[in-house]
């Protein structure tokens, strides 16, 4: 699953993404609309992450989603 499909499916997976990270507010997720580069930005805000670490953190769901969506 590639980004564009996350975010055509934003609200089918924005709660597995306030699952992941718990500290953003259902607002916060709700205005990222899965875009990338919000997500990445709010990662580092709630998280203290750098950029790289929260593009890497992003990658990682993204493939968790990816590898559950192939499971079933």
């Amino acid at each position: 699953m590639n980004w564009d499909q996350i975010e055509g499916r934003w609200e089918q997976l924005k709660g597995r993404a306030r699952e992941r990270w718990g500290e953003m507010t259902e607002d916060e997720v709700q205005k990222a609309r899965g875009d990338r580069e919000q997500m990445i930005g709010l990662i580092q805000e709630k998280y203290g992450r750098t950029r790289e670490e929260a593009e890497q953190e992003l990658a990682k769901w993204q493939n968790d989603v990816l590898s559950d969506e192939k499971s079933q």
